[in-house]
């Protein structure tokens, strides 16, 4: 990037990463969309004469805001989806009109090598008629000239699809919730929410809430059902396992889906897929695909990936009592892929055990590590 247009950008990239480090900006998918705003801008200014120059400047922002906030997953998901789309586009246009007649092809072959056939009917978005000169000592900007139309179109792609996510969740609830259904949820999820809303439009059922202490944000959930006329009850969390038996389904959110098809979830969300499992009640996780993050829980089977305020737990006037013990509150579970029976997201229904077939799907191998 030239100086005069680095600035603006860079400065976006800082802000953004000041945010994430101090917390201004929670939640996956507020998280990710404030990336892709920064990532469109970035490739806006940026000068560049190949494409290896871009995805190595998209590399760099991308591990920048990554290590500002480990935590949001998403930041580094929807970078390596930024990534994934720019470099099709970028092949698309390269191979030019004759790579256009191949791309329906089947063949044993091409279905084990590369192991993702979906890519081959995707239709090209653009026609290839562009023509690119990389690195051309006379006119080093023609390359990204020529190129950035389509590349701003792959992020509106990544844009689109965040913004869409909980209208298309919702879209088969009425397939999964049936009438005079005894559902249960923890905390407040917005796609879960947004589900259960969709499904109420068609079907009569009741939403049994745990108000997940010590946050409490399922009080919130429950007030937005029942305000939108779904019969709704909040209980408390040590009453989940004993009407686990009434329950015919448990419909919980994900903060981040790993690829073994384990996933980070609120607190809570451990203890009632394990009731669940006991009752063998099937248990639903609806979440956006922008959520599947390619790595593996390796170091511990209940660990927290974020801790809350310990003061909601025990609070400061315990003097006598606080000096004496060290209090955790642990703001995520991990719930293991044995744990899940489905997810339901903005592309259709998915078992845990084909998670990594869409991790693999949506990012490119050389991106696991930004």
């Amino acid at each position: 990037m030239s100086s005069e247009h680095a600035v603006p950008a860079a400065r976006a990239v800082e802000n953004l990463a000041a945010k994430l480090r101090r917390r201004q900006i929670v939640g996956s998918r507020e998280a990710a969309l404030e990336t892709v705003l920064v990532l469109r801008q970035v490739v806006a200014k940026a000068r560049f004469s190949n494409i290896d120059q871009l995805v190595s400047l998209l590399r760099e922002v991308g591990k920048r805001l990554a290590e500002a906030q480990p935590k949001e997953h998403t930041v580094g998901n929807v970078v390596r989806k930024v990534l994934h789309n720019i470099r099709e586009e970028y092949n698309t246009a390269a191979k030019g009109a004759a790579a256009a007649p191949t791309r329906n092809v089947f063949s044993i072959s091409k279905f084990v090598l590369q192991g993702q056939p979906r890519k081959q009917v995707i239709a090209p978005k653009s026609e290839a008629t562009i023509s690119l000169r990389e690195n051309d000592p006379d006119e080093p900007d023609s390359f990204a000239k020529a190129l950035k139309p389509v590349l701003m179109e792959a992020i509106q792609d990544v844009l689109d699809e965040l913004e869409t996510v909980y209208d298309n969740v919702s879209k088969t609830a009425k397939d999964h919730i049936h009438s005079d259904e005894i559902i249960l949820t923890i905390g407040h999820s917005k796609t879960v929410e947004a589900f259960l809303k969709s499904a109420g439009h068609y079907r009569n059922y009741t939403v049994i809430v745990a108000e997940t202490g010590p946050s409490y944000s399922g009080h919130e959930m429950a007030t937005s059902l029942s305000n939108a006329g779904i019969s709704t009850f909040l209980v408390p969390d040590s009453s989940i396992y004993a009407i686990m038996s009434r329950v015919n389904k448990v419909i919980i959110g994900a903060h981040a889906i790993l690829a073994n098809g384990g996933m980070f979830a609120i607190t809570g969300s451990l203890l009632a897929a394990t009731a669940a499992r006991a009752h063998s009640t099937p248990v639903v996780v609806c979440t956006g695909q922008f959520k599947l993050t390619p790595a593996w829980n390796l170091y511990h089977d209940y660990g927290a990936l974020d801790f809350a305020d310990p003061s909601s737990v025990l609070g400061y006037e315990e003097g006598l009592l606080v000096d004496k013990v060290d209090v955790i509150n642990p703001y995520y579970d991990y719930v293991g892929p044995e744990l899940v029976d489905v997810f339901i997201t903005n592309d259709g229904d998915h078992p845990p055990s084909s998670i990594y077939r869409l991790v693999k799907e949506s990012y490119d191998d050389e991106d696991q590590h930004l």
